[in-house]
């Protein structure tokens, strides 16, 4: 086991070159080694060195950042230079290194502006673990935002990274320190706000300037690589959301054998602004995935699986569980784990943790009147069957299976009757 420790504790050097160099027939584009001097987590010695190792210690890894050439596909304009974000984090904007960062904290931090820049028009947080959200949500202000975020998944929060919309205020900060955290990233840190964090002396506190200007991320393409076991290489442009408003959602409806099928209720304005917000969130999660929102905020995220009723089962499971867990930490300041490992040892009121099973189960987990957001179609109506069970009202998918029919059909049948709307793409993340 310490071998173990002494592995995530070191940094290792990387081989790879300073500048990479790729063509595109002749179109050709020049990428620059981000590195960093940094104080050495033992001897406090300055050390220049890129990422800290890859995803795994023995992996070495480096990160490069776009400095010229305009890459012209077709009709396709990628992003130009001098739009970096992650990439272009210098030693000035990494306020406290902590421990140097590794290749999981930039791309957990990656992701994270990717869903936040779809959330820029009020406060917004988003905590990541494994380049998923662990939760994401909307507040009035920015600590409502990360308050709701936190205690959607108080659990999977856990030694995650944070992204925020806002510049970061001493109140959240205090709420933020409260909790365990790898990274914290904002457009700004307010006065007073640095003493309070950097008491987490592991903590990355990371400036990202441009998150002021997120929004215009969403249009621009980049080049997105997959490379193969054989050294092959796939290439694709990346997604773009179609869906900017309510307005760009599309009217479920389906013709099956000659008959015409519509869902009957329409959705409400509530509605449509948490299906806008789950779907744009649904933009960093990674496929197959169903999630569960309500008020602007995630109540329970199913991700990466390889049936979509399975997935819409777990994303269930998961609300309930992290509501309970919600409810004991609130009422009891203890993990609901740890309650009920003391109510086994006799140490707590058995009474007590039934009360929350109990009110965790009238209340669904939070799922009675959430809307239910789904990266693919949904093949059978069994999926949406699990989410109608629960209490859902709204659902948004993609559409455009020969089964869609099903779908409809479930939601006029319920009671009361659910809405649904399709986004006329889907939102597969692998």
């Amino acid at each position: 086991m310490s071998d173990i420790k002494k592995m995530y504790r070191t940094i290792m050097d990387d081989h790879f070159p300073d500048e990479m160099i790729i063509k595109f027939g002749n179109q050709t584009l020049i990428y620059r080694k981000r590195t960093w001097k940094i104080p050495d987590d033992k001897t406090g010695e300055l050390i220049e060195k890129g990422l800290r190792y890859g995803e795994n210690p023995g992996q070495e890894a480096a990160v490069y950042e776009l400095i010229n050439g305009n890459l012209i596909l077709g009709d396709c304009h990628f992003i130009q230079p001098g739009n970096s974000l992650v990439s272009s984090i210098t030693e000035e904007d990494m306020i406290q290194a902590g421990k140097h960062p590794g290749k999981t904290n930039l791309t957990d931090l990656d992701n994270g502006l990717n869903i936040i820049k779809y959330l820029m028009d009020r406060p917004a947080a988003s905590i990541l673990k494994h380049n998923n959200p662990c939760g994401a949500a909307y507040g009035k202000t920015l600590v409502e935002a990360y308050d709701r975020a936190n205690m959607a998944d108080r659990i999977a929060a856990f030694g995650g990274c944070l992204v925020v919309n806002r510049a970061l205020d001493k109140e959240t900060a205090e709420m933020v320190n409260n909790n365990y955290l790898e990274v914290v990233a904002a457009p700004e840190f307010e006065e007073g706000t640095i003493p309070i964090l950097s008491k987490r002396k592991n903590l990355r506190i990371i400036r990202v300037n441009k998150i002021k200007e997120l929004e215009k991320y969403r249009t621009l393409r980049f080049v997105d690589f997959k490379s193969l076991i054989d050294g092959g290489i796939i290439v694709q442009q990346s997604p773009l959301n179609r869906i900017k408003s309510k307005y760009d959602f599309l009217p479920a409806k389906a013709t099956y054998q000659g008959k015409e099928y519509v869902i009957e209720r329409m959705p409400t304005e509530k509605e449509y602004d948490d299906m806008l917000f789950g779907w744009n969130v649904e933009q960093g999660i990674t496929s197959n995935s169903v999630i569960y929102v309500k008020d602007g905020v995630t109540v329970g995220i199913g991700t990466g699986e390889q049936d979509r009723v399975g997935v819409a089962e777990i994303a269930v499971f998961k609300a309930y569980t992290k509501y309970a867990d919600a409810l004991c930490f609130k009422r009891y300041g203890v993990p609901y784990k740890t309650f009920e490992l003391d109510v086994k040892n006799g140490k707590r009121d058995r009474d007590k943790l039934i009360e929350i099973d109990e009110e965790t189960k009238k209340n669904k987990g939070g799922l009675i009147g959430a809307a239910m957001v789904s990266d693919a179609f949904f093949p059978f109506r069994d999926g949406v069957d699990v989410g109608i069970k629960e209490g859902i009202l709204a659902i948004v998918h993609p559409g455009g299976s020969e089964r869609d029919f099903e779908s409809i059909i479930a939601c006029n049948e319920a009671n009361p009757k659910v809405t649904m709307v399709f986004t006329g793409q889907r939102a597969f993340k692998h």
